[in-house]
């Protein structure tokens, strides 16, 4: 029964989850010169086609400009237990509930 209560929990917080995303519209500032990419918030430019990860992020660029969508998913207002809270785990792009008292330990659903 306790599994039928996670299960149903987890399955809850994942009907709640959506990306954030963002798209940057290409800029042509000189039309006898048109750009081969897009150029990311650090500055590096990225080929017309490429995709890459960059800080949990999945982008993209194409001809229209640069599109961005998050990996790690915002739970909204899923039902967190008041001793527990979210963090991110940076390495694996994913949110992690925890106790506040204990960050080592992942927090019970039951």
């Amino acid at each position: 029964m306790t599994f039928v209560r996670v299960l149903a929990s987890l399955l809850g917080l994942f009907v709640l989850c959506h990306c954030d995303c963002f798209f940057q519209e290409l800029v042509i500032k000189d039309s006898e010169n048109l750009p081969k990419g897009c150029v990311d918030k650090d500055g590096k430019h990225h080929d017309f086609g490429s995709e890459w990860v960059s800080d949990c992020m999945d982008c993209s660029c194409d001809e229209g400009g640069l599109s961005c969508c998050s990996r790690i998913h915002d739970v909204g207002t899923a039902d967190i237990p008041e001793e527990c809270e979210l963090v991110v785990d940076e390495k694996a792009c994913s949110l992690k509930m925890v106790l506040k008292s204990d960050k080592t330990k992942e927090c019970s659903l039951v």
